[in-house]
Parts: structure tokens; C-alpha cells; sequence
């Protein structure tokens, strides 16, 4: 299960995650004097500089935080695209001038397209996957001008699709000839085992939390709130933990890929510490939003393995520290009153006389298991890795099972050296990032399928001996394939 955690104010963007990456900044200025493609051209390289600035000084990248039109503005994704959307690109269209973009340029860009008239900003900001608000139909096409160059600006950043790289051929070379492969998972990896993700619209963890009375289902995992009220968390969190010591086909493919010597690191957004069941060294794993695996004394900091309160957790009760208790028994025949600031004085520290009333006895501290939090900073482990050891040594990318829709992952494939060949695995695309190969289907089906062609041997219980996988094109996509179990 994928996990995210909140800005925390830090200065690096790859320690801070950032949420929702589908949605739209609106905070460029407005048309100021000049023609039209002097503007958009000034106002594209303004919100650049306003995204770089806003990276920098750690507040994240969250397109839609900051947003004039944060309620207004909506996403229009390729496959909606490809439907046909009233007074919108085609999907052919789309794909063209999101090509024309990154071979001239953005100033030759805005001349050739708004400067020569071809067509509006209101219908371009379409091909850039942004529906224009509806409060701005009758509005004359430079009001869009803004909207605009926040688009072809967030377009222009996108790392390019490789060329050369498009068949499942493709794919598997790549698998056998790379050497340092570098695998970003997410949810969709552990789902197999019958553990929900997070964002499902039915079946995730977040549609079934109603009943905790939040104002936001993500408050769950808000380190305030289980600060307030640990047993918010501790209500669900056995449903989120692995019952047996299992592992997904996905998980083994990893485990393949490093038996093999491939895996150079698997950053992964999940906190239920499959991949150590896999047998995946912790040498090779980057967990981005921590794990299950210890846990830490919230008043002592006292850290044990996550086997020693997991018994507690499937419970649904609120496991404390054992070294809390034992220093409570060794010193229970002191009274201290409660401080002003909540901390403890001995007796013999305090003037006068105190009613009982001014006492507490003390409580140990909760066990609050090593998953990041919204509010809580992320493992310095992941920039420093990514930056000093990976990125100069990677040779081919592969995500799997995750719509990149948080940080810190959400980052990572364009941070690495974008001549790296680059794989998405899951079951529906993503359109803010652009893949070289996508490989479309059950995750486990895909992996199991690119080791047969390989001829590599992947073994695994939930695999069956006789599966048979039908590979299919998908229109107007010449690097996309969607993976089927043939009779299923």
C-alpha cells in the first residue's frame, strides 16, 4: 500500500512530497502590454522560474494549492481526449503539438500557433491536458493567455518519450541488456494479496473511513491528529497490515531482478514492507513513506521491531512502550505533579502544599509505527540516494503499480538523466509523465509475462503453469500494449 505525507517545510522538494500533480498552478500574472506571443512566452518562463523558486524554498509543488481557479479548473486526460471533448483537441492534435512544443521551443511554439492564428488559446490549453473554467466561456481568448503558459510551461518540463523505444521486444531487451535498473512501486504491487491502495474510488481505504467522523479521510494518517488520538489510527491500521508473510509474482520479479544483479534500487511508496517477505535485501530498498517494519516510542523513543506490537495492532488496540512501563514500575513510589508546560516535577521540587488533584500518574509513551505522516519529514535516505548514488549509474526505469500521483516518486523519473529508457506498469496510464513503453494490465500478469519472453524463470503459487497472455495494440498509442490473461 502507497503512503503520502505532507510538505514539512524542509528545503529539498525530494524530501517533501507533493500532493495531487494532475492539477493546475494558476499563479502567473496576467497579459501585460506586448503581443500575444511576447506575453505567453514572458508569462511561460515566469511560471518556471515561479515553480523553480517555489521547489527551492521547500513549500512543494502542489499545482493546486495555490490556484486562482482551484475549484474551477478541471483535467481533461488523453483518454477523454481520444472520446472527443466539445471545442477540444483531438487526441491526435494533442499529441502533435505537445510534439511541435519540445522540437522548437516554446517562444517559436506561441508564433507559430497563437502568433499566426491557428488556433485559440482556449482550444490549445485542451492538447495540454487543461479544460478551461467555465467561468471564462464568453471571455475573450487573451483571458486564456495565462492559463496557457502555466500549461506549456508544465508541458515543456515533462521528460520527452524516447524515440527508439516502443514494442514489447523493446521491453524485454531492455530487461535482459540493462544492469542497474532502478523500479518505483506503489499500490498496486501488494493489491493482488488483498490489500486495499489508498485512492480507489470504492474499494480504497479512504472510501471506507466515513465512519471515523474526519473532516478529510487523510487526517488518519495526520501526525496531529494521532498525536491527539492515537486510536483514530490504530482502528484501521490492522487493516492495512499483511496477515501472512506472502508476497505478489510483482514482488518476486523484483526479488528475480536482484538475484540477477539488475537491481541497482526499488523505491517504494509502500509502508507494508512486502518486499522484506520477498526476500528483497534492505540494502536495495528505498522505503519512501517508511514501513510497518519498527516502530518508535512517541515519549521515549524507545524503537522495537514492528513483530512485537503487531499482535496488538490486528487487534485494534493501542500498543505502548515496554520501556515506558518498566521505568513507570521502578519509579511508582514517586508522585509528580503535572507543570505548567505538561511535563512532570518530583514532589520535593514544588513549594508548598498541592491538592491530589494537581497529580498525575505517569502513562507510557504509544508505539507509533515508522510510516511518515502527513507532517512528518521524509527519510533523508531518498534524495541522497537518488541524487549521489543513482542517478549517475541507472540504465533503464521501470514503475509499477503506481499513478505517480505523490511525491517523493512522483519525482523521480525526472530527476534521473532523461536518455535513461523509462516502463510504466499498471493497470490505466498516466498522462503527466511521459513513459517510453506502457505496458497495461494486472501487474503481476505483465511482470510474469515480460519473464517468459525473456526467458527468465519467475516462480510464484499465483502463477499458473498453462496462463497464456494476449498482448494488444491500443489505437493512436504505437508504445502502449494492454496485457489480458487469454479465457479470463
Amino acid at each position: 500500500m502507497d503512503f503520502v505525507s505532507a510538505p514539512s517545510g524542509e528545503s529539498s522538494s525530494l524530501k517533501n512530497p507533493v500532493l495531487e500533480v494532475e492539477a493546475v498552478d494558476m499563479t502567473s500574472a496576467g497579459v501585460k502590454g506586448g503581443t500575444a506571443t511576447e506575453n505567453i512566452t514572458a508569462a511561460t518562463e515566469e511560471a518556471a522560474q515561479s515553480e523553480d523558486e517555489t521547489d527551492s524554498d521547500g513549500s512543494g509543488d502542489d499545482w493546486e494549492s495555490q490556484s486562482l481557479y482551484e475549484d474551477a479548473i478541471q483535467v481533461v486526460r488523453d483518454e477523454q481526449l481520444r472520446d472527443g471533448v466539445p471545442d477540444a483537441c483531438t487526441l491526435e492534435e494533442a499529441i502533435a503539438y505537445r510534439r511541435r512544443l519540445h522540437d522548437i521551443g516554446k517562444a517559436a511554439f506561441v508564433e507559430e500557433t497563437i502568433g499566426r492564428d491557428t488556433v485559440t488559446a482556449k482550444k490549445l490549453c485542451t492538447a495540454f491536458g487543461i479544460l478551461p473554467p467555465a467561468f471564462l466561456d464568453d471571455a475573450p481568448d487573451e483571458a486564456f493567455h495565462p492559463l496557457l503558459a502555466i500549461a506549456i510551461s508544465r508541458e515543456f518540463q515533462k521528460r520527452p518519450k524516447l524515440p527508439q523505444y516502443n514494442t514489447i521486444d523493446d521491453a524485454v531487451k531492455l530487461l535482459q541488456e540493462s544492469k542497474n535498473i532502478v523500479v518505483l512501486t506503489g499500490a498496486g504491487i501488494s493489491t493482488s494479496l488483498g490489500i486495499p491502495d489508498f485512492r480507489s474510488k470504492d474499494t480504497g481505504l479512504y472510501s471506507q473511513l466515513a465512519h471515523l467522523g474526519l473532516s478529510d479521510p487523510q487526517e488518519v494518517f495526520d501526525i496531529h491528529v494521532f498525536r491527539e488520538d492515537p486510536s483514530i489510527f490504530f482502528s484501521i491500521a490492522k487493516d492495512i497490515l499483511p496477515t501472512e508473510k506472502k508476497f505478489s509474482p510483482t514482488h518476486a520479479f523484483i526479488r528475480l531482478l536482484q538475484d540477477k544483479g539488475k537491481l541497482l534500487t526499488n523505491y517504494t511508496q509502500n509502508i507494508d514492507n512486502i518486499e522484506a517477505n520477498a526476500g528483497v535485501l534492505p540494502e536495495n530498498i528505498v522505503q519512501c513513506h517508511g514501513s510497518f517494519a519498527t516502530a518508535t516510542c512517541v515519549k521515549c523513543d524507545y524503537k522495537v521491531s514492528g513483530d512485537d506490537i503487531f499482535d496488538e495492532i490486528k487487534k485494534g488496540a493501542i500498543p505502548v512502550c515496554a520501556s515506558c512501563r518498566k521505568s513507570i514500575a521502578e519509579d511508582s513510589g514517586v508522585k509528580r505533579k503535572r507543570s505548567s508546560n505538561g511535563a512532570h516535577k518530583n514532589r520535593k521540587d514544588n513549594d508548598g502544599d498541592s491538592s491530589d488533584e494537581d497529580y498525575e500518574i505517569p502513562t507510557p509513551g504509544v508505539m507509533k509505527p515508522d510510516i511518515t505522516f502527513f507532517g512528518e519529514d521524509l527519510p533523508d535516505e531518498f534524495g541522497h540516494r537518488l541524487l549521489h548514488h543513482d542517478r549517475d549509474r541507472v540504465d533503464l526505469v521501470i514503475v509499477i503499480g503506481t499513478s505517480l500521483k505523490v511525491a517523493p516518486v512522483a519525482e523521480v523519473p525526472g530527476v534521473l538523466p532523461r536518455t535513461v529508457p523509462q516502463i510504466y506498469i499498471s493497470r490505466t496510464p498516466v498522462s503527466h509523465t511521459e513513459f517510453d513503453i506502457d505496458l497495461l494490465g494486472d501487474c503481476d500478469v505483465v511482470v510474469s509475462e515480460l519473464c517468459r519472453r525473456a526467458g527468465w524463470e519467475l516462480k510464484h503459487e499465483m502463477i499458473p503453469a498453462d496462463e497464456k497472455v494476449e498482448v494488444l495494440p491500443v489505437e493512436d498509442y504505437e508504445s502502449r500494449h494492454v496485457f489480458k490473461v487469454v479465457g479470463a
